[in-house]
């Protein structure tokens, strides 16, 4: 049986026939030792056809086809007008060997022909790719500089083609929030250190950091302190009775003096505390903004912070997707199931998902069996999220739903409903959206097709008033030469007549 081998390399599609294949494929060493030997490759591999790309975007394309396992149009035409024709109702006395198995598949499906992918296609194939050059009549140095022109293209696609829709912002943002909620800590502790030699009172009376920091800045030195920074001072506690209090602890402080430059780094020190306190905030809404658009169900069940980490922990959108709900259950907690597995103990019952509200309401006999639960949807909600090509949050807030009727049957007894008649309210709810949207869709089409139209008609209009401008201006033009033309003919007559006369 004759074995052909595609090759798809940077400059074009290669099909080659494989002479003594059945010979040397009785065993990998055999195979490898062919390889080896190049005077015998040559006569074991022959090249049957080539099919250059046109330029470096089909090359890019067929690539990426061949990477994600998709059968082109140009391969498949290249396949069928190459390989050797088959009767119908008979089998094909040849196979083809395909390095990617997925992509043999789908030939095999859709255009029967046999395909075969092993250890043996895959020395073959590396042979080939050593020795490209020889079978085609392309210089070595082109064939690499198309090779290193073709990889730096398929990888810039490849991250700016991103399909976890961007869930690495969520995962530097979610790092970094952690990051900052430590360095924050360990800041404010600093300047409450710091600024209580001179204020102690002050750390007993303000107990939030941000606030404290800010206060800081207000107070300064507390021998200044007045009725007149009641004001800013309320401003910041949102309490005067609190400021009141601060004033009267001012006044009779038992902290030590301080010098006005030890003040003033305890100032700028502050300073910098409020403003990475500030930024936290505001990376914190990024963070929000940016889990409604990547995982919007995820969110509505479980809340962004502790969805995003669940994302973080797997790595992306898709591998959290990816795992069964028995994983992300004890996503987190790898340390203290492996310990439990070593020395036989009790395996964790939840890991991550363990910062959710539900975990927390519900009973400690209860809390594992909320948090399989609790997993099961988050296990549901990831995948509609990363597969389902619009954003909505219907099918999360539905989720949501279900777990707090399922940990209202724990408390209470009262039956949930089941969870056929909630996913197709889900559904119907998701279909109302896809319709709104298609009919304001179709509202903006409209209403821009009316202001285009009355836009030609404008222009059309103007064109005309141009048009008859003009033939005013020419009608103008020749009834000015016609009055001209009168007056200078009896001028003309009178003249002739004087001459005439003289």
């Amino acid at each position: 049986m004759a074995t052909f081998v595609l090759f798809e390399s940077a400059v074009g599609y290669g099909l080659f026939e494989v002479a003594e294949f059945d010979e040397i494929g009785q065993s990998l060493d055999k195979v490898q030792e062919a390889v080896s030997d190049m005077a015998r490759f040559g006569r074991i591999v022959k090249l049957t056809a080539f099919k250059p790309f046109p330029s470096a975007a089909d090359s890019l394309e067929q690539i990426n086809a061949i990477s994600e396992a998709n059968l082109t149009d140009e391969l498949k035409n290249f396949l069928e007008q190459n390989l050797p024709k088959v009767k119908e109702g008979k089998k094909a006395k040849y196979k083809l060997g395909v390095f990617e198995p997925k992509l043999g598949s789908i030939i095999q499906e859709t255009t029967s022909i046999p395909c075969i992918s092993n250890d043996m296609v895959g020395e073959v194939l590396r042979g080939i790719r050593a020795n490209m050059a020889r079978f085609v009549s392309v210089a070595e140095a082109d064939m690499k500089r198309a090779q290193l022109g073709l990889a730096h293209s398929y990888s810039r696609a490849k991250v700016k083609f991103n399909v976890n829709k961007v869930d690495n912002m969520i995962i530097q943002a979610i790092a970094l929030l952690d990051t900052l909620d430590k360095d924050v800590n360990t800041f404010v502790m600093r300047v409450r250190e710091w600024y209580s030699w001179h204020f102690p009172e002050l750390v007993k009376i303000v107990n939030d950091n941000y606030q404290y920091a800010r206060l800081a800045l207000v107070v300064k030195d507390k021998g200044g302190l007045s009725e007149e920074h009641l004001a800013a001072m309320t401003e910041i506690t949102g309490d005067e009775a609190k400021s009141k209090e601060i004033l009267d602890a001012a006044r009779s402080s038992m902290g030590q003096d301080i010098s006005p430059i030890d003040l003033l780094n305890i100032e700028v020190f502050a300073q910098r505390v409020i403003k990475l306190a500030e930024y936290r905030q505001k990376l914190h809404t990024y963070l929000l903004d940016k889990m409604h658009a990547v995982a919007p169900n995820l969110s509505a069940l479980i809340g962004e912070t502790v969805g995003a980490r669940l994302i973080s922990h797997a790595g992306s959108l898709t591998n959290l997707a990816k795992y069964p709900a028995s994983t992300v259950q004890i996503l987190g907690a790898e340390k203290a199931l492996f310990r439990a597995l070593k020395t036989r103990g009790n395996t964790p019952k939840y890991g991550l998902i363990f910062h959710s509200s539900f975990i927390g309401r519900a009973k400690q006999r209860n809390k594992g069996r909320i948090s399989r639960y609790l997993a099961n949807k988050c296990s549901i909600a990831s995948r509609i999220d990363c597969f389902m090509d619009g954003t909505t949050n219907v099918f999360g807030e539905k989720m949501r739903e279900q777990v707090e009727e399922r940990l209202r049957f724990y408390e209470e007894g009262v039956a949930p409903r089941k969870n056929a008649s909630v996913m197709g309210e889900a559904m119907e709810a998701v279909k109302g959206q896809l319709t709104a949207e298609e009919g304001e869709g179709k509202k903006k089409k409209d209403k821009k097709d009316k202001k285009e139209k009355r836009k030609r008609d404008d222009d059309e209009d103007d064109e005309e008033v141009v048009v008859e401008a003009k033939k005013e201006k020419k009608k103008d033009k020749k009834e000015k030469k016609g009055k001209a033309a009168e007056e200078e003919a009896p001028a003309e007559g009178k003249k002739k007549k004087s001459k005439k006369d003289k």
